[in-house]
Parts: structure tokens; C-alpha cells; sequence
């Protein structure tokens, strides 16, 4: 199986061959949205070899808050793992579980699970791979089991998205209904399809656990390695490190929750990555300072950090690539109107239902779900009101076929830098979740049938 970055780089080729084939074309724009029934045919903008060749580094140019993030991130983590209280906290944790570590599965799951669902936590999971695959592979599981209760238990949220500003917002706001409008759905949804993902996960994590040959990629498999024969001493400076540690994501979590858009009477600080990168940044001076290390080995520990993570940004930017090339090439438009053609006269079911699988292949495509949204939603739920679907179920099957996609497609920039992180090659990973994916796609199906029913 190619690398992570070959896969996309030949992405990137077959969609400058589709500029070549695919005719060009555009909407009208009302307040930043495509107008249903504006589009028309524009000059056809082939993508030749040098747009092949810029477009990573293009790609990179548009995400460089995300990858920039994931490299502070990086330091952080590496000044902290020089610290030796992550070692320490491990040892503490295996200590204390003593033979109970399949309990984190769900209690992390769920956590992750409430972070998704709620304010779309997806990219800034990069920051707990490191963290916690090294504890699953300490407590006897593989890589794939630590990559799986992070990006599938908040997969799991993101896909029944109740009032996820990135993905809910965008579409609600853009189909002209509330963002409460369908939340009991979608909060049943968010039960059953978390439960789904915890009892996956911790059935394969049962059978590595009796038998390791059973791992689709072998216990301990990669670079990330957890010995816990030698156990490192949990001292009062390290145990502050942790408490400084576990406040840096706290903070993070907190600073990213939009509470005005939830009702809820917080103070709002609105952050995003410039300033999660900032946090990051701070909290690893604070702790390299608190371990005494001198100014030099803070420097040269927090660069070396970086440098771990630079993978991951890269196949982050060169993801990002992908669309830039749609949207020069001038094809997005037309694939978009393909899709208004196709879904126009169905009635209610199979309307909503070729609506779901029509997002399938367009999250492929365009894998960031607030720039979906914003293309395609304004131009959906209009058709929805012809077919008698409101436009809550329409924004239910977006975000639904949204989230699916993102948990196995190669063009989601999350999946492909988590399975770097974990060194786990992408087929293994297709040939471990496929099972979940389809069960996931009959409940979606099942469960926009009784949206329509209740309507």
C-alpha cells in the first residue's frame, strides 16, 4: 500500500485530470452562498502540470493555522515528554487500573464523543494521539485501539452533531431553520451511534488483548513505543507538570466552546488556532521552566517537538491541496449541480436519502464540513421544500454522510495525520473499520426514514 502521501498526490492528479474533463462552472453568491437555479457554465480552467505541483504547497498556504497548530502542539508535547511525566502519569495510571484498562475505552470515548457532537471537535484531537496511544500500548492493546477510542469516539459525535457551530451552525443558518430544530434526533442519534462505536472498539480491544495475532497491524507495532518495566517515579515536580499539562487541554476545550450559540451563560473567548498555537506555546515554556531546564534546552526540545509533528502537518496541507485544486480548476460548481439535477421531483424518503448518499462522494471531494455547508446546503434545502422535507433533515443527512466520510476517506487530513501518528498504513485501517462504517450507514438510513416519518 502507497504512503499517506502518495495516495494524495495521485488525488491530486485525478482531480486536475476531472478540470480537464469536467465542464466549468459556477453559482451566484448571496451573502457568501450559492443561489439554487443560478448556475451557469463559465471558461473552462484546466489544471495543468505546475497547478499539480503548487497545489500541495497551496494547499499548505490555506491551512497553515491548522499546521501550524499541529507543530506547537508538537513542542509542547515534546518538552513534556522530556519531563518524564508522561511516563510517570502512564505508569501511575496502569498501576492503578491494575487489569481495568478496557474502562478507558468508553470513559474516553464518551469524552471525545461530548467534544464532537458538540462543538465539532475533530482537528484539535491531533494533540491526544500522542498521548494516549502510548497508554493503550502499554496496557497490552495495539496502535489501532488508541487511534480508535480518539477519531472514532468523536467521529461518532461529529456525525450526530446536535449543536456543532462547524457543521450544524453553518447548515442550519444556511437551510433558514434553528439550530434546535431536529436536536432531539439527533441527540437519540448520538446514543446509539456512540454505543455502536464503544462496544466496536472494545470487542476487537478484547480479542488483541487475548490474542495479539489478531491485530490487523500487531501489538506495539511502530515507533511509538510504551515500556512500563521500568517505571519512572511520579514526583511532586512532575505531578505538577501533569496538573499544567491537563489544564493546557482543559483550556483548550474551554476556549473553543461556542456558549452564546448553545444558550448557555458563559463567558465566550472565541479562540481558534492562532490562539491554541499560543497556549501551547506558553504552557511548554511553563513546564520546560518548572522541570529547570535552561533557555537552550527549552529551545532546542521544543523544535525537536515540532519536528515530530512535521509529517503531520504536511499530509495536512497537502489534503488541503485537494480543494484548492477543485476550486481553481472551477469544477466544484458543476459537481454541486449535478447533484441539484439528480435530487430534483423525488418525493420525501428518497429525497432525504439521495441527499445522504449524495454527500457521500462530496465529502470525499470537499472534506472540510463548514465549506460543504456553505456550498451546498444553501442550494439543498431549498429542494427539500419542493420534495416536503424540512431543512433540519436536510441538515441531518449532511452532516451525517459528512462525518461518515471523514472517518475513512484519505482526504480527511485528521485521519491520515492520526494514522501517521500511530504509524498504522491506511489499508489496515480500511480493513479494520469498514464493518463500522456500514453499520453506521444503515442506522443514518433508518434513522432519516423516521426524521421524515415524524415530520
Amino acid at each position: 500500500m502507497p504512503t499517506a502521501y502518495t495516495i494524495l498526490f495521485l488525488l491530486i492528479i485525478l482531480v486536475a485530470l476531472c478540470t480537464w474533463l469536467v465542464p466549468a462552472g459556477a453559482y451566484q453568491y448571496a451573502n457568501e452562498a450559492p443561489v439554487a437555479g443560478t448556475y451557469h457554465a463559465v471558461a473552462q480552467s484546466p489544471q495543468g502540470v505546475g497547478a499539480v505541483l503548487k497545489a500541495a504547497f497551496s494547499g499548505f498556504y490555506d491551512a497553515v493555522d491548522v499546521c501550524v497548530f499541529i507543530l506547537m502542539v508538537g513542542g509542547f508535547l515534546g518538552v513534556v515528554m522530556k519531563t518524564g511525566a508522561v511516563d510517570a502519569g502512564v505508569g501511575r495510571i496502569i498501576q492503578r487500573l491494575g487489569g481495568r484498562e478496557k474502562w478507558l475505552i468508553p470513559i474516553l470515548m464518551i469524552a471525545f464523543g461530548l467534544g464532537g457532537t458538540t462543538y465539532g471537535m475533530w482537528e484539535e484531537t491531533m494533540a491526544f494521539y500522542p498521548l494516549l496511544i502510548p497508554v493503550f500500548l502499554a496496557a497490552g492493546y495495539d496502535a489501532v485501539v488508541g487511534i480508535s477510542v480518539i477519531l472514532l469516539g468523536a467521529g461518532a459525535g461529529i456525525i450526530s452533531s446536535t449543536v456543532n457551530p462547524f457543521a450544524t451552525g453553518i447548515a442550519a443558518g444556511f437551510a433558514g431553520v434553528s439550530l434546535g430544530d431536529g436536536i432531539l434526533l439527533r441527540a437519540v442519534q448520538w446514543i446509539v451511534f456512540e454505543g455502536a462505536a464503544i462496544w466496536f472498539v472494545m470487542a476487537y480491544a478484547a480479542r488483541v488483548k487475548r490474542d495479539p495475532a489478531r491485530s490487523v497491524v500487531g501489538v506495539g507495532a511502530g515507533k511509538i513505543q510504551a515500556n512500563m518495566e521500568e517505571t519512572v517515579e511520579f514526583t511532586p515536580k512532575r505531578r505538577l507538570i501533569m496538573v499544567i499539562f491537563t489544564l493546557t487541554f482543559l483550556i483548550m476545550i474551554y476556549g473553543v466552546i461556542p456558549f452564546d450559540e448553545m444558550g448557555l451563560p458563559l463567558p465566550v473567548l472565541g479562540w481558534w488556532f492562532p490562539e491554541l498555537s499560543a497556549l501551547f506555546l506558553v504552557s511548554g515554556v511553563i513546564i520546560g521552566v518548572i522541570d529547570r531546564m535552561g533557555e537552550e534546552a527549552i529551545a532546542e526540545t521544543y523544535v525537536a517537538g515540532c519536528a515530530d509533528l512535521l509529517g503531520v502537518a504536511l499530509i495536512i496541507g497537502i489534503s488541503r491541496g485537494i480543494t484548492v485544486l477543485m476550486n481553481d480548476g472551477q469544477i466544484t460548481g458543476t459537481i454541486l449541480h449535478w447533484g441539484e439535477r439528480a435530487l430534483s421531483g423525488a418525493g420525501p424518503v428518497s429525497f432525504v436519502l439521495l441527499v445522504y448518499l449524495l454527500y457521500l462522494p462530496l465529502t470525499v471531494l470537499i472534506p472540510s464540513s463548514s465549506g460543504l455547508a456553505t456550498l451546498s446546503v444553501p442550494v439543498m434545502a431549498p429542494l427539500g421544500r419542493f420534495a416536503g422535507v424540512g431543512g433540519d433533515l436536510v441538515v441531518t443527512a449532511f452532516q451525517s454522510a459528512s462525518g461518515l466520510v471523514n472517518i475513512i476517506t484519505p482526504t480527511a487530513a485528521v485521519v491520515m495525520g492520526a494514522l501517521a501518528l500511530g504509524h498504522v498504513p491506511y489499508d489496515k485501517w480500511v480493513k479494520y473499520v469498514w464493518k463500522l462504517i456500514l453499520y453506521f450507514f444503515l442506522l443514518t438510513l433508518a434513522f432519516l426514514i423516521i426524521g421524515v416519518a415524524l415530520g
